[in-house]
């Protein structure tokens, strides 16, 4: 790819020219040297538990973005801070591709009362091979002074960005993870680095985080909502179910979800699984539940973090379907772009309204 500076990328962008083959998130082709968010797409899917497809989304979401406007109402401008997506890292999906097959024995034999040690045990290698790539690539840009997100693949995907910032950051720092599960597993179905199991691994191997605040969770075990409620303040759960009866009673989403957010500190870190939102939005994400936040909800929310004065110092945004008709790409390419808006106006780099 031939690269732009920030300020040719910036007039090609406001011109709004058809995008090129080749060209990156929202059109951009900005050398990631210039940019302020730097975007690394994770094509993973090993352990996914139900449909698959996620790990196509990176490179969708990119496709998706070309025909996004990237004017935004609470966001003045992104853009111009500079947002650059590195190229996928096609080995990653590969060796993705090698450890699913073998995760399908894995789970068809538990089906059958058995173990198959050898399969679990390729699995679990790769999915560290995959932690220690994303931790390197996070890394390699927090050193150079940037912001950093990770575009999933299944929810695995950014634990090596989430452990990075542990390493790295001065403070301690909470996390605001929107989803349908709490992804408290341990282990789940044998394998360590579950997408089922991320948070359960974040809160056992990175001890810079303060706290762990969820919403919109909907479908999820005992040993999941125990583990909750043992973290006793470093968590807390706004169920989808007390969420709706709330909005039902005539509360506003301010009120909803203030509580929570005055829960966090001043760093926070945002997970955002896509099928917390309704499953009109996500039909193909690989777990879809009922029920959920609709699309604004899920705007507003991230928008109270930066009115609340919150710096917003990484995320991911993971699950993402990949659908013929591209609906999933095109909701999760503006879930992206939010998420992109709100860390860059958190963190100063543009004004918001």
């Amino acid at each position: 790819m031939s690269y732009r500076t920030l300020e040719e990328e910036i007039k090609v962008l406001e011109l709004g020219l058809p995008p090129q083959e080749g060209d990156g998130f929202i059109g951009g082709r900005l050398d990631p040297e210039e940019a302020s968010l730097v975007l690394i797409p994770v094509p993973w899917e090993a352990t996914v538990s139900f449909g698959e497809g996620t790990a196509n989304a990176p490179d969708a979401i990119r496709t998706s973005s070309h025909q996004l406007d990237v004017e935004n109402f609470h966001y003045i401008k992104p853009y111009t801070a500079g947002i650059a997506m590195l190229e996928t890292d096609k080995s990653l999906h590969k060796l993705s591709n090698k450890a699913r097959k073998k995760a399908l024995k894995v789970i068809d034999a538990l089906e059958n009362g058995d173990i198959n040690e050898k399969a679990l045990k390729y699995v679990n290698e790769a999915s560290a091979t995959l932690n220690s790539s994303v931790y390197e690539k996070s890394m390699e840009q927090i050193k150079k002074g940037k912001f950093v997100a990770v575009v999933g693949g299944d929810h695995s995907s950014p634990l090596g960005l989430i452990k990075a910032l542990n390493d790295t950051q001065t403070e301690s720092f909470g996390i605001l993870h929107v989803d349908a599960h709490h992804d408290l597993r341990e282990a789940y179905e044998g394998f360590t680095y579950s997408h089922a199991s991320i948070f359960y691994n974040v809160m056992n191997e990175c001890q810079n985080v303060s706290n762990l605040i969820q919403i919109g969770i909907r479908d999820y075990s005992n040993e999941e909502a125990t583990r909750m409620i043992n973290y006793g303040s470093k968590g807390a759960c706004l169920y989808d179910t007390l969420m709706q009866s709330e909005l039902a009673s005539g509360k506003s989403l301010e009120e909803v979800f203030a509580p929570y957010i005055n829960q966090l500190p001043q760093n926070v870190y945002l997970s955002i699984d896509i099928d917390g939102l309704e499953p009109l939005n996500c039909p193909n994400t690989g777990t879809p539940v009922p029920g959920g936040l609709r699309y604004g909800e899920l705007e507003h929310l991230i928008f109270m973090i930066v009115k609340a004065g919150k710096n917003i110092i990484g995320f991911d945004l993971c699950e993402v379907g990949d659908s013929a008709d591209g609906w999933d790409a095109n909701v999760g390419s503006r879930v992206l772009y939010q998420l992109c808006g709100a860390l860059l106006a958190s963190q100063g780099k543009i004004e918001y309204r």
